[in-house]
């Protein structure tokens, strides 16, 4: 695709059919979009009368918002890739900006997607539009950038321009209390009332593998991964594993792998990210769906592989004492972890057992599930809706 078919995908952005606009939301990727969507939906469950409009996504146009710009044909991965469409991101941004120009809503809330947004928030501020520049637009800003992992110093540029955040992690607060940034814990998406995990835990279940949503991963993480199923049959003949893919060119990659491991294919089903799974264990990478499988209670561990000048730099600039989210919400190894070289086939091979077959381990999972559930439900003071009900009347 070229700079110039991605945007005739969506320009010129048309005015909206609402009127004033209480608040407009930009959701720059498809995981933005569908937790933007269940934010409104909260949000015109306790004020029916919101007129919210929306650049994203159809999740966000289904949850009542009027969709001005659909956004995912930008929703791409990678420096090479937002480098070679630079130009098309470049008159995205400017078209953003005359629209909001133009239309001046009251609130403009920014969901996920840093590299966007907060550029989107430095021009607004440098045109004096918005309310810490003068001017009467709010922004505000939900699913915070990982300023606890790295680029810590944007916090305070993100004080500069926001007039509050909405954090899905409770710790998050604490990242901002050296700012001004009003910050608010909301509670995590995956607990909405409408969110269904996409892994289930089956004692009598097949091991899941996670190795990932992208191709550097898969190709690193998913070979250990094959490997030590691969000698675990040799003690466990029974047992059968699924791999999730999340894309199809993502399923000829593993289809790749899997054929440098002989019969063990006849053991592996691949299936779609598309539908719920059930597990008895599980070896994962350390994504969200590692989060997923320590809320539905599966036993497991974290594998996870990088490039060596990934890795080094990664120690370098990150200064958090685990890689799993569950891990960090719990200040311990919910999830045992295992890193480049300690990833090894014996180890693994020793976790997935005890895993399948120590009522131990299975119990503590359980309870640290719970404490998981405890940990990211909504406060009482209300999630996601009321704060946004909130930010647009005050």
């Amino acid at each position: 695709m070229s700079s110039n078919e991605l945007v005739r995908a969506n320009f010129p952005l048309p005015a909206p059919t609402v009127g004033e606009v209480d608040v407009l939301i930009i959701a720059g990727e498809h995981s933005g979009d569908e937790q933007a969507a269940r934010m409104v939906k909260a949000a015109l469950a306790r004020k029916p009368g919101l007129k919210i409009v929306a650049m994203g996504g159809q999740n966000l146009k289904n949850a009542g918002a009027e969709l001005v710009c659909d956004m995912m044909p930008y929703a791409i991965i990678g420096v090479f890739e937002v480098l070679k469409h630079y130009g098309a991101f470049r008159q995205l941004r400017d078209e953003i900006i005359a629209w909001i120009l133009e239309h001046k809503p009251k609130t403009v809330c920014f969901v996920d997607y840093p590299g966007l947004n907060l550029r989107l928030a430095k021009v607004l501020d440098e045109h004096k539009v918005t309310q810490q520049s003068g001017g009467s637009i709010r922004l505000i800003f939900y699913i915070s950038p990982q300023v606890w992992v790295w680029k810590a110093k944007r916090r305070f540029k993100m004080a500069e321009l926001l007039d509050t955040l909405a954090v899905i992690f409770p710790f998050e607060v604490k990242s901002f209390e050296d700012t001004t940034l009003e910050t608010k814990f909301v509670g995590h998406p995956f607990l909405s009332p409408d969110y269904e995990l996409p892994t289930r835990y089956d004692p009598n279940g097949p091991l899941l593998l996670l190795p990932g949503s992208r191709s550097g991963a898969i190709s690193r993480i998913a070979p250990i991964m094959f490997e030590s199923l691969q000698v675990l049959l040799r003690e466990r003949k029974t047992l059968k594993a699924k791999c999730v893919y999340a894309s199809q060119s993502l399923k000829a990659l593993l289809e790749s792998i899997l054929d440098g491991f002989g019969d063990l294919k006849d053991s592996v089903d691949l299936v779609s990210n598309d539908s719920p799974v059930e597990a008895s264990c599980v070896l994962t990478s350390s994504g969200t769906m590692s989060l997923n499988c320590a809320l539905a209670g599966i036993p497991g561990v974290i594998v996870y592989r990088v490039h060596p000048v990934t890795y080094f730099y990664g120690r370098m600039v990150m200064k958090i004492p685990y890689i799993g989210i569950a891990n960090l919400l719990l200040d311990r190894p919910f999830y045992p972890e295992y890193i480049q070289g300690d990833a090894q086939t014996d180890i693994l091979v020793r976790e997935m057992i005890d895993c399948i077959e120590n009522p131990g381990r299975i119990e503590q999972v359980r309870k640290g599930s719970e404490e998981l559930r405890a940990i990211l439900d909504k406060p009482a003071g209300g999630g996601v809706g009321s704060w946004l009900v909130e930010n647009i009347e005050g």
